[in-house]
């Protein structure tokens, strides 16, 4: 074990996590440091000096930063000397320089509050989303293309001996590129409009043909935008009828069984809708925000005669629910202890 790893392993529950909060408000303040440090440093092109031609070769160079670290600062820096609110935004942990880079564009001396005050504790995605509100463009074309097939590429090669009288070049070694599968991308273009592009396979790019004509009845342009918004729609209705029971005309709910760990249906739509379609754990800092991976969760348990009840059935993300499990049985190691000791 490290000294590091020693320094904090002595601290309880409650002084980690405060601890944690207390390096995370030192490195907001440093940041913010580092930032109003380079305005200055810019503005009297001190790099020049030190052999640099650029602040950003500077920051990579000299101080080793990674090059979007350097980047982003710089941004950040330079959007800081015509709106100083930034500084004080980031040295409260109010934005991120991320958050800085995205708005710096559309900052002027008349929004600049109110767009700061808007990305408050934002995420990259609700920023973009607030970027597209300050800069509408235009809806982009349906199109498809066909992507290159994958190269091989150099991933490996051996050291080069220098050419001489005694020493010949060693081969290199071609290796397979791996097939990585590319992110597929949202970028909003405006309000209430976004931008998508993902990659398909040939299958998938015949199903599309094959709806397209198909559906030339009902949608005459075979708009890939419109066949996506329609089969989102059907795919979504079969996932919320088969996560959250949700159905056009629901049954009357059934008495529930005893001793049978089944939820009815009808208890299934209450709680979603209870629950808002989101984990309900709440910790000491407020709510769980997740919406993925959720499980029905006892909050009495099942194990202790928790009924599959509305009152007793919340929504947990997998972590939470799994955490909760640790929470009883743990609990449930220490009853048994102290019955084995009386």
């Amino acid at each position: 074990m490290t000294s590091t790893n020693r320094s904090f392993a002595h601290l309880s529950d409650d002084e980690l996590l405060a601890t944690v909060k207390r390096l995370a408000t030192i490195e907001c303040r440093a940041t913010a440091a580092l930032v109003r440090s380079l305005m200055e440093l810019d503005v009297r092109r001190l790099y020049l000096g030190e052999g640099y031609s650029s602040l950003f070769t500077y920051c990579t160079q000299a101080l080793h930063l990674a090059e979007g670290a350097a980047y982003n600062r710089i941004e950040a820096a330079r959007a800081a000397r015509r709106f100083p609110a930034i500084l004080t935004a980031l040295e409260d942990g109010a934005v991120t320089l991320t958050t800085v880079r995205l708005v710096a564009p559309h900052l002027t001396s008349a929004n600049h509050e109110d767009v700061l005050a808007r990305a408050r504790h934002k995420g990259k995605r609700e920023v973009e989303a607030l970027v597209a509100s300050l800069r509408p463009l235009p809806s982009v074309p349906s199109t498809i293309r066909k992507l290159p097939e994958p190269r091989q590429v150099l991933l490996d090669t051996k050291p080069v001996v220098p050419m001489s009288t005694t020493a010949a070049r060693s081969p290199l070694v071609v290796t397979p590129a791996i097939a990585m599968a590319p992110r597929p991308t949202e970028t909003p273009l405006a309000p209430e409009r976004y931008k998508l592009q993902f990659t398909i396979s040939g299958e998938t790019h015949a199903k599309l043909h094959r709806v397209q004509a198909l559906s030339r009845h009902v949608i005459p342009s075979g708009d890939t935008s419109e066949i996506f918004d329609r089969a989102l729609t059907l795919l979504l209705q079969d996932l919320e009828r088969r996560r959250c029971a949700a159905v056009t005309s629901p049954r009357a709910a059934p008495t529930t069984v005893g001793g049978s760990r089944h939820i009815p249906a009808s208890v299934k739509r209450e709680v979603w809708r209870r629950d808002e379609g989101r984990c309900a754990f709440i910790g000491r800092e407020g709510r769980c925000t997740e919406r993925g991976f959720l499980e029905y969760h006892h909050v009495r348990p099942y194990a202790t005669g928790g009924a599959e009840t509305t009152a007793n059935i919340e929504l947990r993300c997998r972590a939470h629910n799994a955490y909760e499990a640790s929470l009883f049985l743990g609990r449930e190691c220490d009853e048994a202890m102290e019955h084995s000791t009386t």
